[in-house]
């Protein structure tokens, strides 16, 4: 699978032991930054993570930041992105089964390394399980055609 994955400063030691993760189970991985511990502003990076995703350069996108709270407000402002902010597996699962989520948030300094690998396995191994769950994530695309 390809995926587009981003950070801030709050994120940056957590994206690299994911992005190392996926590069072992044989993903293609960008990485969009940022490239230190340095302090950043996380929307510098949620944006073009999410834009490319919502281009379909990319078939999901993973955002971390310290509390996984400032990258998903930031990613959902891109229209055709459906980002959940998850910080355990039984939600990573249902973000894909219920919602089709294409883009994982996650934060540093809310959950460890090991949680993290095991969410991010589970919300990529997750199919959307469509039928009834496809007309409402239908609705929640309609609405970005009515916001002014």
């Amino acid at each position: 699978m390809k995926i587009a994955i981003g950070s801030d400063h709050g994120g940056y030691r957590l994206k690299e032991e994911i992005k190392s993760m996926l590069v072992e189970l044989g993903h293609e991985v960008e990485d969009f930054g940022c490239h230190s511990c340095q302090s950043v502003d996380y929307p510098d990076y949620a944006s073009p993570v999410a834009q490319k995703v919502a281009e379909g350069e990319f078939e999901r996108g993973i955002l971390i930041c310290g509390t996984g709270i400032g990258m998903s407000i930031t990613a959902n402002k891109i229209k055709g992105i459906r980002c959940a902010l998850v910080h355990d597996t039984f939600s990573a699962r249902m973000t894909r089964l219920h919602n089709d989520s294409n883009v994982l948030a996650m934060g540093e300094r809310v959950i460890g390394p090991g949680l993290a690998k095991e969410i991010v396995k589970v919300w990529l191994e997750t199919e959307f399980e469509g039928g009834r769950h496809a007309r409402r994530v239908e609705k929640i695309t309609a609405l970005e055609e009515t916001r002014g």
